[in-house]
């Protein structure tokens, strides 16, 4: 070991145990050597002799930073040996004696594919323009080799290509120009090199395979689709997600170039015309197996992608056949988003909750449902109250985010189909106000949040109309006034209900008679001690109020209703 190497590991030491002068010296020796003149001849010569981590690490680091720096400076001379030495590393070459980089860590081959890619930049198409097509006839020496390319591809696309990061005008430039000569050159050798490769390691190394879809689902946004959608890769993606004994993350990795390939953009009808021919029924039973698996929540996302899909090119299309074949689509898919709604990770429910908000918008547009439609609100796919919250306080926050958008949703499909939804409300309160040793405070809560986000639903016309929804009330107001309501023994429950009850009375003492719940009130046997030991008073003083000035509400009543709630606060 020389001292450049000492000095490397002196550096990178996290111990605690090397003295702080000596490791600063050290970081001090470091950062004379990249400043040398032959640094790229030092880290490649330790590239190929040493075999410490850290050292190879270092090294490939520097040649990154230089690179990005000093390559318009570099001469021709230097810039060939960089290149030709980094690509015989990536392609597993060297005499014996050589140390082979691929052999090391995944953070040591991640470093020299950005390498890689970094020379890309650069170099790609005008000065090498070969890179790719290099690379192709070396996959052959196997699952190392296959393991580099794909890292190359992901850095290629992490770095500079996929949209999902911020871009400078300069890299939207050269990201364009390597796709552009990638089309022209490369592509469909690479995409059958995907094939082959998938297809003849499907059996025997699953995870080379899950590295391989991983990276087709990532270019399939931008390569001609017609390299994907075809016979052989379709069928070879459906076998894989269907395949019982395999791996349920190169499954799952299926699932994600399908939904790559239901999620590219195109012409509304030829896109329907895809989502048909992709015959996706084929996996709607998937999401249905073992919920905690990456499959399940890739086949969720998978279904709700699809049906966001369907969705959109029902709205954009011109054709009547085309959007009778988007509602017939739909009305397939829904039970199984429904499904996955209910079972799936949080991050898949969101997707839903998106997709579903944007349908029923579309549905209040028509002007009315058909049978078929109505079918999918039926209480049978919402057998799923009985099951507890599986979120726990860490995700209290992002829950409360996704309870807004779930009560949106609710009316939302208030408006589409009332009738169900008040019947799914009313069959709600009323396992809540049943008293029952089996009654949990999931279904309370629950049951209480739909009343009062359907009734603050309500438009003016329907507050001064009325309707049937208002019978669904009733269940929910003992509720508020028994030990589940202001008598819960925690305080905080209790505040929280004399807040609501006072709410609720708010939005309905225009309509609705409510005097037996004031006798149901001030005739509850407690005093005022107990009570304001629960509550202080000022929600529930002022919902008395409002009900107790109700016009309804005979002026004999009133001074009857007044003096026992001030007998109750006195007693």
């Amino acid at each position: 070991m020389d001292d450049i190497e000492k000095a490397i590991l002196i550096s990178f030491d996290e111990s605690g145990t090397v003295d702080s002068l000596l490791k600063s010296q050290a970081v001090s020796f470091c950062q004379q050597i990249k400043g040398t003149p032959s640094i790229c001849s030092i880290c490649i010569e330790k590239l190929c002799l040493s075999k410490i981590v850290q050292v190879q690490f270092w090294c490939l680091q520097c040649l990154h930073e230089f690179l990005c720096v000093r390559y318009s400076s570099m001469s021709l001379e230097e810039k060939s040996f960089i290149r030709k030495s980094v690509f015989s590393m990536a392609c597993f070459e060297g005499d014996n004696d050589s140390v082979r980089v691929l052999e090391g860590p995944s953070f040591i081959k991640n470093k020299l594919a950005q390498v890689l890619v970094t020379l890309i930049y650069f170099e790609y198409p005008l000065i090498w323009s070969s890179v790719f097509t290099d690379f192709l006839p070396n996959l052959s020496k196997g699952a190392v080799v296959i393991d580099l390319f794909c890292r190359v591809l992901n850095v290629l696309d992490d770095e500079l290509i996929s949209l999902d990061y911020p871009r400078s005008t300069e890299e939207v430039a050269v990201a364009g120009r390597i796709k552009d000569a990638m089309r022209q050159q490369c592509v469909p050798q690479i995409v059958r090199a995907w094939y082959d490769i998938v297809s003849m390691y499907r059996n025997s190394d699953h995870e080379l395979c899950t590295t391989v879809l991983d990276c087709v689902r990532k270019y399939i946004t931008w390569i001609d689709i017609g390299l994907i959608v075809n016979d052989a890769f379709i069928r070879l993606l459906f076998e894989l997600m269907l395949a019982d004994g395999l791996l349920d993350q190169l499954r799952a990795a299926a699932a994600g170039c399908v939904l790559g390939v239901v999620s590219k953009r195109m012409d509304p009808q030829a896109k329907i015309t895809l989502l048909r021919n992709l015959q996706l029924s084929r996996v709607f039973g998937l999401v249905t197996e073992n919920n905690d698996s990456e499959l399940v929540s890739r086949v969720a996302s998978l279904l709700t992608g699809y049906a966001t899909e369907v969705l959109e090119c029902s709205k954009h299309s011109n054709s009547e056949d085309a959007k009778g074949v988007s509602m017939e689509l739909l009305h397939e898919v829904l039970p199984s988003v429904f499904y996955a709604m209910r079972s799936c990770e949080v991050d898949a429910t969101f997707s839903a909750v998106q997709f579903l908000s944007g349908y029923f918008a579309t549905m209040k547009s028509l002007s009315t449902m058909t049978e078929t439609q109505q079918l999918h609100f039926d209480p049978v796919y919402r057998y799923n109250l009985h099951a507890l919250d599986k979120i726990g306080r860490e995700e209290e926050d992002r829950m409360a985010e996704f309870r807004k958008d779930l009560f949106v949703l609710l009316c939302s499909v208030g408006r589409v189909a009332p009738d169900v939804t008040q019947i799914f409300i009313r069959n709600s309160l009323a396992i809540a106000a049943a008293s029952s040793s089996d009654r949990n405070v999931e279904e309370v809560e629950v049951a209480l949040s739909l009343f009062f986000a359907l009734g603050e639903s309500l438009s003016d016309e329907a507050m001064r109309t009325g309707s049937g929804e208002y019978s669904i009330y009733s269940p929910g107001l003992a509720a508020f006034l028994d030990d589940r309501g202001i008598h819960h023994p925690n305080v905080n429950v209790s505040r929280r209900a004399s807040y609501l009850f006072m709410r609720v009375v708010k939005l309905l003492k225009a309509k609705l008679s409510l005097q037996d719940t004031v006798a149901r009130f001030t005739t509850m046997n407690c005093n005022s001690q107990e009570f304001l030991g629960l509550e202080d008073g000022s929600h529930i003083f002022e919902a008395i109020a409002l009900l107790i000035g109700m016009e309804d509400v005979p002026l004999e009543k009133q001074s009857d209703y007044l003096q026992r709630c001030l007998l109750l606060f006195v007693s």
